[in-house]
Formats: C-alpha cells, structure tokens, sequence
C-alpha cells in the first residue's frame, strides 16, 4: 500500500527533512513505536500492511494507524522507505542495542539523578528476582569490576606492557 507522504510546501524549507534529534531524544519511544521496531527487527524489512497484520491481534490498531506512526518515525530517521510499486517497505534505521542503551540512559538519568546503583537497587527492591539471576549479577559486577581494574592498571603504567 502506497504511503503518501505530506504535502509540506507550506513549511518553511518546503520538503526540507526535519534537524537531526538529539541522540537522548531519538530513542524516547512510546510502546506502539517501539512494537514496530520490534516487527521490522524482526522481518528485516516490512510493509505497513505487514506490520499491521503482526500488530492487529494485540493491538486492534487501524492500518491507518500503523502507517501514520511509520511516516512520524521516518521523519524521526527511526525507520526508512524503499517504494516497490505501490506500496512502501519499511526498514529499521536503529538496532535494538541503541534503543536499550539510550532508554535506559535516559531512565537512569531522569528517574535515577543518573545513579546506576539507585537504579539497580530500585529494581532489585522492585522486582521478583531468584537467586539464579543474583548470581549472575554478581558476576556480572565482577566483571566489570575486573574490567575497571585492569583499565586501571594500563592507565597508570601508561598503557606499556612490562617487560619480561
């Protein structure tokens, strides 16, 4: 299905694309964006009618819906278009690593004061967590702490190697 696209002759700039967002807005996505980028990460590459039918039994979402949100999410560099015939295709602009890792620094920040730690201990306070997911995160911090560690260490010897 062919999406047309705005008519914007009336905006300054004229079909002029939309400045960059900053990289701590472009991934504040709302659960329906983020349900389509879930589609198109998966597919690679969708229609609207594709992304509709993925969405339509949990969503109930009109068609017209989905391919309002898609243009929206173009105009933010989310997604972008190929036109084959009359229809649009759809590709994700953005893996889902960028999306964790700026939600996530965005969440932190803004709920947290930026403090990893109140973020972790508010989820551990506020979330079912088993012991098998404890001990992965102790690992996981000990890791990390060996990581720093030895970033540490070649920060200070000034990144050489000793000699043998």
């Amino acid at each position: 299905m062919a999406i047309p696209r705005r008519d914007r002759s009336n905006r300054p700039g004229g079909d002029t694309p939309s400045p960059p967002i900053s990289p701590g807005r472009l991934h504040r996505l709302g659960d329906l964006q983020l349900a389509i980028l879930d589609v198109l990460w998966e597919k690679a590459s969708a229609t609207v009618a594709e992304v509709h039918a993925q969405l339509l039994p949990t969503r109930g979402l009109a068609l017209t819906t989905i391919a309002t949100m898609l243009r929206k999410m173009e105009d933010r560099r989310l997604v972008r278009h190929e036109q084959d015939g009359r229809q649009y295709i759809y590709f994700p602009q953005v893996d889902a690593n960028q999306v964790q890792r700026s939600m996530t620094a965005d969440i932190t920040d803004r709920l947290f004061g930026g403090s990893v730690t109140a973020l972790v201990s508010h989820l551990l306070d506020e979330s079912e967590v088993d012991p098998e997911e404890v001990d992965e995160l102790r690992r996981l911090v000990d890791a990390k702490r060996r990581e720093l560690n030895q970033a540490d260490r070649q920060q200070q010897g000034g990144g050489r190697k000793p000699h043998a």
